[in-house]
């Protein structure tokens, strides 16, 4: 992407200008494969979340060390866990609003498909997840490809996609920083084990580091390795408009909903697992900052091919072992935080599904530009 300033509202005013043919045909409107792929995958969401809590009964009901943590999920406050729902749908609304103003910054979904279409297709987005995991364009979900339908190029969907990733990746980072520092020098309270703490703390750091030094030197080494090695060279091009929005979304005015949907996301998803110790009657509760550090150094086990978020709750549930949670409350807390995380953006994507096929009905069901209906084998990613 183009340095911010004046290449990037150049940017921005073509891909106005790109949008504007589809007012006046039907060829860019027809969302019918995203959508109907959008609802295999919430069935898939929902099927997921089923699979979960009867894999997660079983195996706290069969192994005898977890049976504790059973018990604990049996005598649950349903109130607070209703408090967590609350917070998760919160968090989740960060989420589409930083969305909204980094992916979609023009309003095109609004304008092309009607009101509310940004917050429905951010909703199905959360719900349905990647339409094709690995495709080109699929990869990015039900917003990117009805952006990608209403005419915004497949490149900058892309580069917009990642920078609302970096921007949670860097909030992630500082909380590292700052939550890390606070437990090691006893300023907060909980486990201060430097290798626990200001490790994490100080590898953040130099990840931040790192990506501001490339973003600093990118033009030169871009051009120095482009002949040879063109997809580093894209990367990282990529990288570095990613931080140079980032910094620009922090100092300018125009970029707080964006920073601010962004940290919702984070810090309320925390306090839904916060929440679900409370929810348990859990003694004593842990401290945030130890909540903080074992959810972001445990959803890295998230990356991991594991089916239901396995991976986040391993990671989850042994951070909070290290971090000295007794093993039965960190297992039945992550299974409700877990349980609702899944319960939340399937919901959510389900109605935004809903409201989405009868809100495109007409554009789904309307004949293409040749004047007959779109092709059954349609590519499914961008040409």
């Amino acid at each position: 992407m183009a340095n911010p300033g004046s290449a990037k509202r150049s940017v921005e005013d073509a891909v106005t200008a790109e949008a504007r043919p589809s007012r006046h045909g039907h060829a860019r409107l027809h969302p019918r494969q995203t959508l109907e792929a959008a609802r295999g995958n919430l069935k898939k969401s929902a099927l997921e979340l089923l699979g979960f809590a009867a894999g997660a009964y079983l195996v706290l009901r069969l192994i005898p060390s977890l049976r504790r943590a059973l018990e604990d999920l049996e005598r649950l406050s349903w109130e607070w866990v209703l408090a967590a729902i609350a917070l998760e749908t919160l968090s989740e609304t960060g989420f589409v609003v930083s969305w909204r103003a980094i992916v979609d910054p023009d309003n095109l979904l609004c304008r092309e498909g009607g009101r509310r279409v940004d917050v429905r297709a951010a909703w199905a987005q959360l719900g349905a997840g990647t339409l094709v995991p690995g495709g080109s364009l699929g990869g990015l979900g039900v917003g990117a490809w009805l952006l990608h339908r209403f005419g915004m190029p497949t490149k900058l969907i892309a580069e917009r996609q990642f920078n609302l990733s970096f921007l949670n990746t860097a909030i992630d980072a500082l909380a590292l920083i700052i939550f890390g520092i606070g437990l090691a020098t006893g300023l907060l309270s909980g486990k201060h084990d430097p290798s626990l703490t200001l490790l994490p703390a100080v590898v953040a750091a130099i990840g931040l580091a790192a990506a501001l030094l490339i973003a600093r030197r990118a033009p030169a080494y871009v051009k120095r390795v482009r002949p040879r090695h063109p997809k580093l060279a894209s990367s990282i091009e990529t990288l570095a408009a990613a931080v140079d929005d980032t910094k620009q979304l922090l100092v300018h005015r125009g970029g707080f909903k964006a920073v601010l949907g962004a940290q919702a996301y984070l810090w309320l998803d925390v306090a839904v697992l916060w929440i679900a110790f409370v929810a348990i009657h859990a003694h004593p509760v842990p401290t945030f900052a130890v909540i903080t550090l074992a959810y972001i150094i445990g959803a890295l086990g998230g990356s991991l091919p594991l089916p239901a978020g396995l991976g986040t709750i391993g990671g989850m549930v042994g951070m909070l072992i290290v971090f000295g949670v007794a093993h039965n409350p960190a297992v039945a807390a992550v299974v409700i935080y877990q349980a609702v995380g899944l319960l939340v953006p399937a919901a959510g994507g389900a109605i935004a599904y809903l409201l989405l096929r009868h809100q495109l009905g007409g554009a789904i069901g309307e004949p293409s530009a040749d004047g007959g209906e779109p092709p059954a084998g349609e590519p499914s990613h961008a040409e």
